[in-house]
């Protein structure tokens, strides 16, 4: 995912994660988007300092298929 294709799905109200579902992608009450690790409330920027880069690889960010997307396959 693009830096523009996460922001924009945040934004939507939707899950991102970053490697594994432990890490969410959200926005604080200042606008800063942030990677969460669910499990300790630890956080770093999405991307660096100057807004360009992100903190990870684009393709390593996901987001979270709801429960009706799911089918089990017997």
């Amino acid at each position: 995912m693009t830096l523009e294709e996460i922001k924009a799905t945040v934004d939507a109200g939707n899950r991102v994660h970053w490697i594994n579902s432990g890490y969410v992608v959200t926005r604080d009450d200042l606008g800063q988007y942030l990677i969460t690790f669910a499990r300790n409330g630890s956080a770093i920027g999405l991307t660096s300092r100057d807004g360009t880069l992100l903190n990870g690889e684009p393709h390593e960010f996901f987001i979270e298929e709801s429960a009706e997307d799911c089918h089990e396959v017997f």
